[in-house]
């Protein structure tokens, strides 16, 4: 995975069309001989969480740990770039093009793009060229680890879950819709009515007629089937609740946000391991990752070690206890 996402290149673009090209500002970082400019890590910041959080806007519980996950990637790009300069690496000149290609298209018909193009594209051009680089050499250094027979063994043997088929649940469903909006009334009147749907159902009425007759599933119209289920596919208090009943039993009605549910279990599989002769593809793929990280991210730290870096901090929110 690259140092900083794509998705930065675009955004810082987006951003010069919008708003001009900046003027100088102040450094936010100095690394070695280089410097980040507060601009530059904005940028990346917003960039950040437009890529990892629901309309671009992160918690606020998890500003402060983002705001240093984002200074600590702009700083391992600048201690990258500067090994990759003092390797002679060079990048793929015809790979560059077509990305600029890409962008001359996008943009064909924005007269900021038009206006500015000649102040664009130099410093356009500088970054496809370093995320190509930084991509190049993070590939072929993670290349480099390919794990033993015995190393593949070891991985599996430590991380039997990885490779075990999760226990599934046929399960059958009711659910009762109410509006979320709805008053407490309406609320309460829905689980009555749904207590008393699972009496009819322990007494021994037959649950896909009920479910045809009162349920707002889309499964109603196979009697309330879900197919089968593992964990994780069910809220989890529903998930909880199921897991304690047996086959052929109805649960008492669960609160979701839809409204009430009654449950029953249909059926039950166990979960089932897989050798590892049955999945020696995978556990091979997983075990060269795990080692590529760990090779890549000690690269990486030993490259800041060896760099002086100063940072401003001052902005940054106190990370939670």
């Amino acid at each position: 995975m690259p140092v900083v996402p794509h998705q930065i290149t675009h955004f810082l673009l987006w951003a010069l069309l919008a708003v001009g090209l900046p003027a100088a500002a102040a450094s936010f970082a100095s690394v070695g001989e280089s410097s980040i400019s507060h601009d530059e890590y904005n940028a990346a910041f917003a960039a950040a969480t437009r890529a990892k959080f629901y309309h671009g806007k992160p918690p606020d519980a998890e500003i402060a740990t983002l705001q240093r996950e984002v200074a600590e990637q702009l700083v391992a790009r600048v201690v990258l770039l500067r090994e990759i300069k003092r390797r002679g690496l060079r990048p793929d000149a015809a790979a560059i093009q077509k990305q600029v290609a890409v962008y001359e298209q996008r943009y064909a018909n924005s007269e900021q793009w038009k206006k500015n193009r000649a102040q664009l594209l130099p410093p356009l051009i500088a970054r496809l060229e370093q995320d190509e680089l930084l991509e190049t050499m993070e590939k072929s250094m993670r290349e480099q680890h390919q794990p033993t027979d015995a190393q593949v063994k070891a991985y599996y043997a430590a991380h039997r879950d990885k490779f075990t088929e999760p226990e599934q649940m046929r399960v059958s469903v009711i659910l009762l819709k109410v509006d979320p909006s709805a008053n407490d009334a309406a609320w309460k009147a829905r689980e009555e009515q749904a207590r008393a749907l699972a009496r009819r159902l322990r007494a021994g009425e037959d649950f896909a007629g009920l479910a045809r007759q009162h349920s707002a599933e889309a499964s109603a119209l196979q009697g309330g089937d879900m197919g089968y289920l593992h964990r994780g596919m069910l809220p989890d208090g529903s998930q909880g609740a199921l897991e304690k009943l047996k086959v052929g039993e109805v649960s008492d009605p669960q609160r979701l946000l839809e409204g009430y549910a009654v449950f029953r279990v249909t059926d039950r599989k166990l979960a089932i391991p897989h050798s590892l002769e049955q999945v020696q593809v995978r556990a091979r793929q997983l075990t060269q990752r795990e080692q590529a990280d760990l090779a890549w991210n000690a690269f990486v730290k030993d490259l800041k070690s060896g760099t002086p870096i100063e940072m401003d901090q001052s902005r940054f929110l106190p990370l939670a206890r």
